[in-house]
């Protein structure tokens, strides 16, 4: 005779079968959030949280590791994660990951880490490079490759679908600056998908010094909003006529709270100082604009590109391609659909979850975690972000003051071509334990509350000890922020006609360290290339023949139309340089790029 409590587990076993079968499998969730950690999984917690930091009472264990590049996940009631991987231009050339750019991730043993792994979908074979977006919806997992939404059909009792995908929407465009389509998926199947802007603010030639916006902005027709469609529906063809909501630069992370209100992150603009230098401060190029997360409503504008959100004066206000004169007129933007929470500028949130689960403490049940990616265009202020944070909320609006939730993910360097680790996606277990991915290394972490303590409130996370000494509390130091500033041009041969001075100005000028220089944070501070910039070291050069006097032209010129990366490079690189400046940036490019002097 089987006893009470294995004709409970029987029962409940049963019951999360009936629920998978009847209910949306991106809403079953929370049906399990009441559950604990398993003991085996808070066990594992060593005290190092596998290398991040976190409040106490938190433990994070790495549940799997060099899956790829990491971006967004879903997971199904029985605990199986799904995460969709991406390559392409976003991230150097290097192997990709054999298999499908689909992952199925299992811990059988229920130790807190996957066990088990299935690798589906297209491959690099089938010309595909992966994808952001990834849901669970009605027995199929939907994800996006390239530039369809597809969906795949679960069996039960199968961590990785085996038939073909069917394709739900396709002809999504792919060109510009945000070629990637995160999407979500409401409780109604409606479908909505973000499409980020080609450009950075719609300029007739895109991020170059004092180019003006088009008037109109065409580009919103097809690009820098949300579209909706039906989940349901095969064959569904990419048009303007979808278009639901606008103005939103490049929306990547979807949530709902408990009332069902889609929430949606944006990236905010770049290069306010370095393409207006008359009328923005370096400090505000760094500080402007917010990150936001905005109310998903039909047939809002949200702002872009005309507007931008300033959160010092809390209000959407002029872009300087549109008119503003740094930061006093507002003009359309009083007509336009602010944020309803605001966070640092250029820290790029790429995915949020409201949580509403139990296992955490109680102070986090509705707020919402928000995953950065980490800045580039802070320089030559130290970069930001590269952390999950979190922000309480209540009725629809925060609820008080966001704080740094995980830390600790770059390691020593918060930069994004030498960072260890760059959070890229959230989802929620059944559980309610957290998983962040990551897409450098292709790292999750699961997050779990082994505290005891229910009522703990919302603490942030403890400073890194990796990062403290990379920034200064007070004025940065001459010699710039970036550890290897003003200490590799010795070491280097300088061009025929300059000085071992012309290089050591031509390295304090590309890092930040004097002329407000911003050229590491396309470049890379190592000059090894980011998806803005081309890699510096390689001696391969595409708008010169590499000489001193081409590339001195190359940058007084700059490249409006760049071929091989996403960042434009406006002319003197956005900056005011003097003759002899020039000649000291192009020298120390020359050095690093002919290491032997030839």
């Amino acid at each position: 005779m089987s006893s009470p409590l294995s004709r409970l587990r029987t029962r409940d076993l049963l019951l999360a079968t009936a629920l998978a079968t009847i209910l949306p499998l991106a809403s079953v969730g929370a049906a399990w959030a009441a559950d604990a950690p398993s003991p085996a999984a808070a066990g594992k917690c060593t005290g190092d949280n596998a290398g991040i930091t976190l409040p106490q009472g938190f433990c994070a264990t790495i549940f799997a590791d060099h899956v790829g590049h990491a971006r967004q996940m879903a997971v199904a009631p029985d605990g199986t994660l799904y995460l969709n991987t991406w390559s392409g231009r976003y991230y150097k050339p290097d192997p990709i990951h054999p298999g499908g750019f689909l992952v199925a991730l299992k811990d059988v043993d229920h130790d807190g880490v996957a066990d088990k792994e299935v690798r589906f979908g297209p491959t690099e074979k089938d010309g595909n490079a992966g994808g952001t977006g990834i849901q669970l919806y009605d027995g199929y997992l939907y994800a996006e490759t390239n530039h369809d939404i597809v969906r795949y059909k679960l069996t039960p009792g199968q961590m990785a679908p085996e038939g073909k995908a069917e394709v739900i929407v396709t002809d999504l465009p792919t060109t510009g600056d945000h070629p990637m389509h995160p999407f979500f998926i409401d409780k109604q199947g409606d479908l909505f998908v973000s499409l980020g802007s080609a450009s950075n603010a719609c300029e007739q030639q895109n991020r170059v010094l004092h180019s003006k916006g088009n008037e109109p902005c065409v580009e919103k027709e097809t690009r820098a909003g949300i579209w909706r469609y039906d989940a349901a529906k095969q064959g569904q063809k990419f048009s303007p006529a979808e278009r639901y909501a606008t103005g939103l630069r490049n929306g990547e992370g979807f949530s709902t709270d408990a009332s069902g209100q889609i929430y949606v992150t944006q990236h905010g603009r770049d290069q306010l100082n370095e393409d207006w230098p008359e009328l923005y401060t370096p400090q505000q190029g760094h500080e402007l604009p917010s990150e936001e997360v905005v109310a998903l409503k039909k047939g809002a504008d949200y702002g872009w590109p005309e507007c931008y959100f300033d959160p010092n004066q809390n209000k959407l206000v002029l872009a300087p391609e549109y008119g503003g004169d740094g930061g006093k007129k507002v003009g359309v933007c009083a007509e336009r659909v602010p944020p309803v929470a605001a966070f640092p500028a250029h820290y790029a949130p790429n995915d949020l979850k409201f949580y509403e689960a139990a296992q955490f403490p109680k102070a986090y049940r509705g707020g919402a975690f928000i995953a950065f990616h980490g800045s580039w265009n802070r320089a030559p202020a130290p970069q930001r972000g590269y952390n999950v944070v979190f922000q309480p909320f209540a009725d629809g609006k925060p609820s008080g003051k966001w704080v740094v939730f995980a830390d600790g993910f770059a390691g020593a360097h918060q930069e994004p071509n030498r960072a260890t680790y760059r959070p890229s996606g959230l989802a929620i277990g059944p559980h309610g334990s957290l998983y962040v991915a990551d897409d450098i290394g292709g790292r999750i972490w699961r997050i779990t509350y082994v505290g005891g303590n229910p009522g703990a409130p919302v603490e942030a996370a403890p400073e890194p000890a990796t990062t403290q000494a990379s920034t200064s509390p007070n004025a940065l130091p001459p010699e710039g922020v970036h550890p290897d500033a003003g200490g590799n041009a010795a070491g280097l041969t300088p061009p025929p006609g300059t000085t071992k001075q012309d290089l050591a100005l031509g390295e304090q000028i590309f890092h930040g360290a004097v002329k407000n220089g911003t050229c590491g944070g396309c470049h890379g501070a190592d000059l090894s290339g980011t998806p803005i910039g081309a890699d510096l070291m390689d001696g391969q050069f595409r708008w010169s023949d590499g000489s001193l006097d081409g590339i001195e032209k190359t940058i007084a010129s700059g490249v409006p139309h760049p071929i091989d990366h996403s960042g434009a490079m406006p002319p003197m690189g956005g900056v005011q340089l003097s003759q002899a400046d020039l000649k000291a940036v192009a020298a120390y490019v020359w050095a690093v790029s002919h290491p032997n002097g030839k």
